[in-house]
């Protein structure tokens, strides 16, 4: 695997440029390769459901780079939420209610959002530069297989991106989706483990 500096910044550039001009990416997470552009662009969210071929009635995951970031974004989180997100091993999205300052196609009709800290070096620095999260979902079309990897991502989805990300292509690590809790009353109730 390409572990290169200058070809990491490289890839980061380029893909910060698709996302400011209002762009979608094929791109490595700290899960399954995914489908992104900024979460507060609500056109580029549109070609995401497009390209997916998903119902917009399904809502998207969205990536930060902090706690300080889900503070931004929804209003007054269960704090004890962070504590549980931090001792877990497995990437874990979390569904908070209450999704403040995002496009209403990103919100589910419940108002609320599914939101994961990414531990992912590439995906921080993305969301860091482009001081906005980044929408994460799995990059296939809707009801079939997600790409663990990027040789299993079908032409389909490869054409109807603006940009596809270069760095770690040849990553064939395990890969599996996330786990999905809702938070309630203190304490998580798993949706996807």
């Amino acid at each position: 695997m390409n572990t290169d500096p200058a070809f990491f910044e490289s890839e980061l550039g380029a893909a910060l440029d698709c996302l400011r001009c209002g762009g979608t990416l094929l791109y490595p997470t700290d899960t399954v390769w995914g489908l992104g552009c900024s979460a507060l662009d609500a056109a580029a969210i549109d070609r995401i459901y497009t390209i997916k071929k998903r119902p917009d009635s399904k809502s998207l995951i969205v990536l930060v780079a902090s706690e300080r970031d889900i503070l931004q974004y929804v209003a007054a989180p269960d704090l004890e939420v962070f504590t549980f997100m931090q001792q877990q091993e497995r990437p874990t999205t979390v569904i908070f209610d209450g999704a403040l300052g995002l496009p209403d196609n990103l919100v589910a009709a419940d108002g609320s959002i599914a939101i994961r800290i990414t531990r992912d070096p590439f995906c921080r620095a993305l969301v860091k530069r482009l001081r906005a999260p980044l929408v994460s979902t799995s990059a296939n079309v809707s009801g079939e297989p997600a790409a663990a990897h990027f040789s299993e991502v079908s032409e389909a989805i490869r054409q109807g991106v603006d940009h596809i990300v270069r760095w770690r292509q040849d990553d064939v690590t395990a890969a599996q989706p996330s786990q999905i809790i809702r938070w309630e009353e203190g304490a998580p109730v798993f949706l996807r483990k």
